[in-house]
């Protein structure tokens, strides 16, 4: 038999029943579901030290299992000495069974780590069922090595889902585990 991730078992035995009932789906295939997972950062520093991007590039790699690609900027902008071309991030995107398994690391091991937590906020929402998440240090992640790491940065966490509207897209979270905070 083959490995399936935890949260994707879930959301098809529990979760698409609670978002049927929830909001009235007569199909399944209107029940909203998780597309993928972008995990971005942007080395602003990377202008001046070409060796932040590949820093950058591995610690994204060894967080989400996946090679991460180093994002180019697209235009010059003389102010911060950028030049077209440049790398100035990196970024992976996960779908499928790696999806499911971050999320599911995310959740149980990596949130709960962050130093007086009390849950996310519900504001990260766009408008067209996407959530975005910002991570103030890469080190709430049980993979990284504090002692092998240069500086403490960020990252982006987005969540693409099919929801059609933000309420839907914050069911459809909440039920596969992210701690939303309480009003």
């Amino acid at each position: 038999m083959a490995y399936v991730a935890r949260l994707k078992k879930e959301y098809n035995e529990r979760i698409i029943d609670a978002l049927k009932r929830e909001f009235g789906y007569k199909n399944v295939m209107e029940v909203p579901k998780l597309k993928k997972i972008v995990v971005s950062r942007g080395v602003g520093a990377a202008v001046a030290d070409k060796k932040l991007i590949d820093h950058a590039v591995e610690e994204l790699g060894i967080i989400t299992g996946q090679k991460a690609v180093a994002t180019i900027s697209k235009k010059d902008v003389a102010a911060f000495k950028l030049r077209k071309g440049m790398p100035i991030g990196a970024k992976v995107t996960l779908r499928g069974e790696r999806m499911y398994e971050f999320l599911d690391r995310l959740v149980t091991t990596a949130l709960p780590r962050v130093r007086d937590f009390q849950g996310i906020r519900a504001t990260g929402f766009d408008g067209r069922g996407n959530y975005n998440l910002g991570v103030t240090e890469q080190i709430i992640f049980p993979e990284i090595n504090i002692d092998k790491i240069n500086r403490i940065n960020g990252m982006d966490i987005t969540f693409v889902t099919s929801a059609d509207t933000d309420k839907e897209a914050k069911s459809l979270l909440t039920e596969l585990g992210l701690p939303f905070k309480k009003n």
